[in-house]
């Protein structure tokens, strides 16, 4: 299994601590992200040590006020090392709004033109921003493979398949009451279908209130299998395919 998205920097255990535990379940590869210049560091770091691991850099969107060509300028010096496989996450957080509208919007849509240029994945976040954020990526994106990390918007569905959008499925799949996500990863097409943990944010049920990491995405995997009604040892390989051909590892 693969996780595509994680905090390692963020979660309380040493790294060193959370890919072993990872390996022992079967988690083969591990993507951690960077979204500052401290955490990029971070995360090229733990790629460089443990050969499970590679790195996806950017800025968040509540890094992004004041985003100007020295920041793209960092994210492109992390983007060309062989330990960084996709640019991000970048894109819109109009929940939090802890960086103004217009900067978010600079820095997003700087980061799709540099992935573009790069021929690297973008990895996106959004939250209460779906609009702008599927306008900004039909305007920007049409040379780049797009991961909608967290996947969180079921009723654009229909909009992702027809773009080929690829969308990650982390703990909250797993939760009682998505109902409408549930129905979103159980009718995906199979070449489009991500999952990942998010760590250390939204354990997944079986584990839910507590810290997550990366291992904990053998439960995730395991409920989107069930939601499918396919053998988990299918979902496995559908995975790894995925993210191989995204990530080319």
């Amino acid at each position: 299994m693969v996780d595509t998205h994680c905090h390692l920097d963020a979660c309380e255990p040493p790294s060193a601590e959370l890919v072993e535990r990872a390996r022992r379940v079967g988690v083969r590869r591990i993507a951690t992200v960077g979204t500052d210049g401290a955490s990029i560091v971070l995360a090229l770091t733990a790629a460089d040590a443990h050969s499970e691991v590679v790195a996806i850099v950017g800025r968040h969107p509540h890094e992004a006020e004041g985003f100007g060509p020295a920041d793209l300028e960092e994210i492109e010096r992390a983007a060309i090392r062989p330990e960084a496989r996709a640019v991000g996450e970048t894109g819109l957080d109009y929940y939090r709004d802890r960086a103004p509208r217009d900067d978010q919007r600079r820095a997003f849509e700087a980061q799709l033109e540099l992935a573009a240029r790069l021929g690297l994945p973008a990895v996106i976040h959004t939250r209460a921003a779906e609009a702008d954020t599927f306008a900004i990526l039909a305007e920007h994106a049409d040379a780049v493979r797009i991961v909608l990390h967290c996947f969180s918007a079921p009723e654009r569905v229909e909009e992702c398949v027809a773009r080929g959008y690829l969308c990650s499925f982390a703990g909250n799949v797993t939760f009682p009451k998505a109902g409408a996500l549930q129905a979103a990863a159980r009718e995906l097409p199979q070449e489009l279908l991500l999952v990942e943990t998010d760590s250390p944010y939204l354990a997944p049920q079986p584990v839910r209130g507590k810290p997550n990491e990366p291992a904990n995405v053998v439960a995730t995997a395991e409920h989107v299998a069930e939601l499918r009604d396919v053998a988990y040892a299918e979902l496995e390989a559908t995975v790894e395919h995925n993210a191989a051909r995204v990530f080319g590892w």
